[in-house]
């Protein structure tokens, strides 16, 4: 019995970790693209679902004609944000766009909090909440379907980064001012980038909100997807993939173990303690490109 449930905690935890991936992907697209790691991704995975939400209701359309909507609306805030925000920070020390995605975090929450208020709302996507049976194990059927939306997404943008344009937005990563010398334009390149990232997090909003419901605790997955992120490696999509089951695997079976001995919540401490550990052990991740700068 004991192994029975191990193996369920492992399999839910991994494919929970690979929805994970979604929200680190959308960190990764950003800093793949423009070396400007992002802390305001699990806001616009918040904002993404509420926009759902907002849509359907609003205009009564069906959800699956909302989603799209949704995410074309969010494609639209992706280039307004780089437009009115980032624009003028093209090649300034990173700091100052690090605050600055900070600072679009908790403005996006703030007005999200005061259009919608704190409330929790359901969304349903037409996932059944009855369990899928593998054997005597019981598979979360939304984990399942959500995990195979990140791997096909995780194949289209490895096509995308060798693609003439992935190879520009890889270009203006590396070097902002050698990119501009040869004609690229950096700040379509950006402004592509964060609106990819918008519509991934649309993506992830709407499967954790059809879980957990729409609400402002989905800005708190920032966390997860950043411990994704920073354990695969910053600007490796394959890194999301693998660090996202590798954390879930980790959550789900230690979880199991910790939360009657703690009395619940031990999640967020591995998750914390696994982004610590990663920093201070291997801070380029498992797949992350290892820069060696002469000091």
């Amino acid at each position: 019995m004991e192994f029975m449930l191990l193996a369920e905690l492992a399999i839910n935890g991994a494919l929970s970790g690979l929805m994970y991936s979604l929200v680190a992907m959308g960190i990764v697209l950003i800093y793949k693209s423009s070396s400007v790691p992002n802390l305001a991704q699990g806001a616009m995975t918040m904002l993404g679902a509420y926009f759902v939400l907002a849509i359907a209701g609003g205009l009564g359309l069906p959800i699956w004609v909302a989603i799209p909507l949704a995410m074309v609306a969010m494609f639209i805030v992706g280039v307004g944000i780089e437009r009115v925000a980032l624009r003028r920070l093209a090649g300034r020390p990173i700091i100052m766009i690090l605050m600055m995605t900070l600072g679009l975090d908790i403005f996006i929450r703030a007005t999200s909090m005061a259009v919608w208020g704190s409330a929790g709302r359901p969304l349903s996507i037409g996932i059944s909440d009855e369990p899928l049976y593998l054997g005597p194990l019981l598979i979360n059927r939304a984990y399942v379907i959500g995990a195979g939306i990140a791997l096909v997404l995780f194949a289209i943008f490895v096509f995308f980064f060798h693609t003439r344009r992935g190879i520009v937005l890889r270009a203006i990563s590396d070097d902002y001012i050698a990119s501009w010398s040869v004609g690229i334009s950096v700040e379509r390149g950006v402004a592509f980038s964060w609106a990819m990232s918008a519509v991934v997090a649309t993506t992830a909003g709407v499967l954790w909100g059809s879980i957990q419901g729409v609400h402002q605790g989905l800005a708190l997955l920032l966390l997860n997807g950043l411990t994704v992120a920073v354990l695969g490696g910053m600007d490796s999509i394959g890194g999301a993939i693998l660090a996202g089951i590798l954390l879930g695997l980790i959550e789900g079976v230690a979880s199991g173990f910790l939360d009657p001995l703690v009395g619940g919540s031990s999640r967020e401490l591995v998750v914390a303690a696994t982004l610590v550990l990663t920093i201070l052990i291997r801070p380029h991740g498992l797949f992350g490109r290892h820069d060696i700068e002469r000091i």
